[in-house]
């Protein structure tokens, strides 16, 4: 018989690290799991106060950001406060680490970190736009279920959002897509992904200027779904504080929820900054606002269950797609369950 998953500690692959700003310059972070992991995306957000957030990925290289809750272009100006280098254990941060985005003192911080690995399903990819439909290929060796694409630099003198193509917010032909910075229901257009799901060898880009701006730079995020790791699925709300459960597999560690076809924020969990159920910090990638507090959902061994009424997550008449990592898989691959937390 198969083992229910192949990857039995999910920290060698993804780790949510939680840290008190200090102003020093530089600063190097070794990641609290069991696991040494180096890092090769990092989103960071500052948890305190009302700041953008920053994202970094070794493929584009150290000192270059983006901000997920905006559409601008990467800043590359060291001193605006960037990731200076990755570690085998981490990260550095370089020049301009009393940035209140990243290192500000008496603010808390967090860094959600991911290895880019076939095993755990998630690819970087770079590319230059045409302005023609094409394709793109990654290394996934398998279909991706959750995209996200970002054109890096502005050569028409303008900004582009940060694209989103979830496997559970389209139909075929694959022509929907949301905006990753905005809140903004779910979008029907064939400019982003040309009509064409993505397969196990390439993606397909349309004439949009947001995922194939001719003469332009672009940077994509690709995920694909691993039993007992990764979950990119949907529910529907009840309204009801005794809300939906969610099979994923696994004891989840993160969490973003978004409704889609209605406005409302990607709402971001995870068990590093509340270690208690129901689980109650959030903080929205769409948004500089610093992270708030309302009952959302009990963490369990094999997925999650809505603990609120909040339309945020839970309207009667909602729709909502999430994407989960975990903490332990429901069953690893000796045979041995997992516990709620």
């Amino acid at each position: 018989m198969a083992a229910y998953t192949t990857i039995d500690n999910p920290e060698l692959y993804f780790q949510t690290y939680i840290y008190a700003g200090n102003a020093s310059n530089p600063r190097t972070h070794t990641l609290s799991g069991d696991e040494d992991m180096q890092p090769d995306m990092i989103f960071q957000k500052n948890r305190s106060s009302s700041n953008g957030w920053t994202v970094a990925d070794a493929v584009r290289g150290a000192n270059l950001t983006l901000s997920c809750d905006g559409a601008g272009a990467e800043i590359t100006d060291k001193a605006d406060g960037h990731v200076d280098s990755f570690t085998s254990t981490g990260f550095v941060l370089g020049a301009g680490t009393s940035d209140a985005r990243i290192n500000d003192s008496g603010n808390n911080y967090a860094a959600w970190c991911w290895k880019e690995s076939a095993t755990a399903g998630f690819d970087i990819i770079s590319y230059s736009g045409t302005g023609s439909a094409k394709t793109e290929s990654h290394s996934l060796s398998a279909v991706p279920h959750w995209m996200i694409v970002k054109q890096r630099d502005d050569p028409g003198g303008g900004s582009n959002s940060w694209e989103v193509y979830h496997q559970k917010n389209t139909s075929a032909p694959e022509t929907e897509f949301m905006y990753f910075n905005e809140t903004g229901a779910t979008t029907d257009s064939a400019l982003r992904w040309n009509d064409t799901a993505p397969t196990s060898s390439v993606i397909t880009v349309g004439t949009g200027y947001s995922t194939n701006q001719s003469s332009s730079s672009f940077i994509g995020y690709l995920w694909s779904e691993k039993q007992g790791y990764s979950k990119f699925g949907s529910y529907s709300g009840n309204g009801n504080a005794d809300g939906t459960f969610v099979y994923t597999g696994f004891r989840p560690a993160f969490l973003i929820i978004k409704r889609t076809e209605e406005a409302g924020s990607w709402n971001l969990i995870d068990t590093k900054r509340d270690t208690y159920n129901p689980t109650a910090v959030n903080i929205k990638a769409d948004s500089s606002n610093a992270e708030e507090s309302f009952s959302i959902c009990d963490i369990l061994s094999n997925g999650f269950k809505i603990r609120t009424t909040n339309g945020a997550v839970n309207n009667s008449s909602g729709t909502y797609i999430y994407m989960a990592f975990a903490e332990a898989p429901f069953v690893n691959s000796n045979g041995v369950p997992c516990n709620a937390r």
